[in-house]
């Protein structure tokens, strides 16, 4: 078992104990996405998700909050908003620390120079690269513009 999960798992329990609606809500929604993509991935006959792969389905849960927030905010929702803004402390409390924009831009420097990219042609190369050492650390929205701005130059 991943230790992401087991810390799923003792996450839960505590916030049954203490009486923590919404983590333990928000923890269960993790808790099923997961299951669904474990699903998916027996399915394919591969094996089930890894930490890298569990910090990439949180990443994806915070963009579609964080989506959600902007569009409540935008129709006047601020409860709604609120309620999503709980949810994403809840997930974010489970990622790693996130790296600033200088460190983001020497991990684009090392995987340029590690894949051999020149040109805009390899930015796949570059970004696959990053996504393997940095999941779930890393924003690759921003790291991909700025891989692009490092490779047009």
């Amino acid at each position: 078992m991943a230790a992401l999960r087991e810390r799923f798992t003792d996450e839960l329990k505590a916030a049954m104990k203490g009486g923590d609606k919404p983590r333990l809500a928000t923890i269960r929604l993790i808790q099923a996405a997961l299951k669904d993509r474990d699903i998916e991935a027996r399915g394919a006959g591969k094996e089930p998700l890894s930490d890298d792969e569990i910090l990439g389905v949180l990443q994806k849960m915070l963009k579609q909050r964080q989506e959600s927030i902007a569009v409540y905010a935008q129709n006047n929702r601020p409860e709604l908003a609120e309620a999503e803004q709980a949810e994403v402390a809840v997930i974010e409390s489970f990622m790693p620390k996130q790296m600033d924009e200088d460190e983001v831009r020497a991990a684009i420097e090392k995987a340029v120079e590690a894949t051999g990219a020149a040109s805009m042609k390899d930015m796949g190369k570059v970004v696959a690269a990053l996504r393997a050492d940095y999941a779930g650390r890393m924003d690759f929205g921003k790291a991909s513009a700025l891989v692009k701005a490092r490779l047009s130059a």
